[in-house]
């Protein structure tokens, strides 16, 4: 592969490799985010990878032998009765107390952060660093002792339902790991008080960004941005040992780190359903103008039902038109807005900044792609849970319009 000099891109995140990451030809381009989640890779510290280990001869080999298949498997089993003594001998002290943290298992044990750091970062939870205000509680940002910048997401337990939202989001995030999900750092939890510590998001949500008169998202910013959406549900619809449904895709819970990577947020109504079992019926809220017909007619709950959404945000990302916007009354949704005006006159529906500022357009290239985009968007969010698309094939065929509109500009 350092042979290749005209690779430009590449993603190996996730697959668990192992060995050295080559340094020569194009990977002297890459950056870490080619690389993350594989735990046995080594190479250069840019990448931020462990460092490889040297090989001095046979003597180095054999103690490497011994240390891998005898040292470690014995060192386990010490590890292992050790935690259970003490899960034992807590279990036993108080039965009745309150859990102070939920563990998260990604491989590394979660930072224990106390109630009164908490204080501490967010000023008592000062009105200053108030990033938000949700269904069940307030997000705000903090620093952390160690200098760590945190969302730090507070339940208000006076709100009906708080509890179980908090359970849900608990539930997912320390079962579920993608670089487009948002990262918990940690979490406090006792008898009166709630709070999950979450990556921060400097760029704040895909809502902000869009109606925000201060900035504007171009085209690939867009699509990239949705890549990366559909990316992390089809993850959880498809990427994990059981199937995970969001329940509530909308733009305010797409978040954007400093590099505008999108990272899917808020898994307070979240459901974890066992392998293969792809509907079910709940009492699951969802936010208006984004729930599947399903949701609202039979509380029906299925990975379609996220489908839907995302077909839904994905029409609002290019027309910068919310579907509770004044203008959808009288049966008027913004689906049938943008199927009205498909094929043709499609650009009469898009954002018009897009329009103005495209300077590609002469041959028709970003015409094209708001076409393609906007078809995908109305074949998401088809009434019939049965006739959508899987988020397998939206990744693939949103890739390809990507690919080529870059190839022609």
């Amino acid at each position: 592969m350092e042979k290749l000099r005209y690779l430009k891109y590449l993603n190996l995140s996730l697959n668990m490799l192992s060995g050295k990451v080559p340094t020569g030809g194009p990977f002297g381009n890459f950056t870490d985010r080619s690389f993350v989640g594989n735990g046995e890779l080594c190479g250069v510290s840019k990448l931020k990878l462990r460092a490889c280990p040297t090989d001095s001869g046979p003597k180095s080999r054999k103690v490497t032998f011994w240390l891998k298949y005898v040292g470690l498997p014995i060192a386990s089993v010490v590890v292992l009765v050790a935690f259970l003594i003490i899960i034992i001998k807590r279990r036993g002290k108080k039965k009745q107390e309150a859990p102070s943290w939920v563990q998260f298992s990604d491989g590394v044990a979660p930072r224990l952060i106390p109630y009164h750091e908490l204080l501490s970062a967010t000023n008592n939870f000062c009105e200053t660093n108030l990033l938000g205000v949700g269904s069940f509680g307030s997000v705000y940002k903090g620093t952390l002792s160690d200098n760590t910048i945190a969302a730090v997401k507070v339940l208000d337990l006076q709100v009906e339902g708080a509890l179980k939202s908090f359970d849900a989001e608990c539930e997912v995030l320390r079962n579920v790991r993608h670089r487009n999900l948002v990262k918990i750092i940690s979490s406090c939890s006792n008898l009166d008080f709630r709070a999950l510590v979450l990556q921060y998001m400097p760029n704040g949500s895909l809502e902000r960004m869009l109606y925000s008169y201060n900035y504007f998202l171009d085209l690939p910013q867009r699509l990239n941005i949705m890549i990366d959406v559909a990316t992390a549900v089809e993850y959880l619809h498809h990427g994990y040992s059981e199937t995970v449904v969001h329940c509530d895709l909308k733009p305010s819970n797409v978040l954007l780190d400093e590099e505008m990577v999108a990272h899917v947020n808020d898994f307070g109504i979240a459901k974890i359903f066992a392998k293969y079992k792809s509907m079910t019926q709940t009492a699951t809220a969802g936010t208006m103008g984004y729930i599947a017909p399903e949701y609202g007619s039979e509380g029906r709950v299925s990975t379609k039902g996220d489908v839907y959404s995302y077909g839904i945000m994905l029409m609002e990302t290019f027309t910068r038109k919310k579907p509770t916007h004044e203008m959808f009354v009288g049966g008027l949704s913004l689906r049938q807005w943008v199927d009205s005006s498909f094929p043709d006159p499609i650009m009469e529906v898009v954002d018009a900044n897009l329009v103005a500022r495209d300077q590609n357009n002469s041959n028709g290239n970003l015409q094209t792609c708001l076409l393609s985009i906007m078809g995908l968007g109305l074949q998401c969010s088809l009434d019939s849970p049965e006739q959508r698309l899987d988020m397998k094939e939206v990744v693939v065929r949103l890739s390809k319009i990507r690919q080529q509109y870059i190839s022609q500009m």
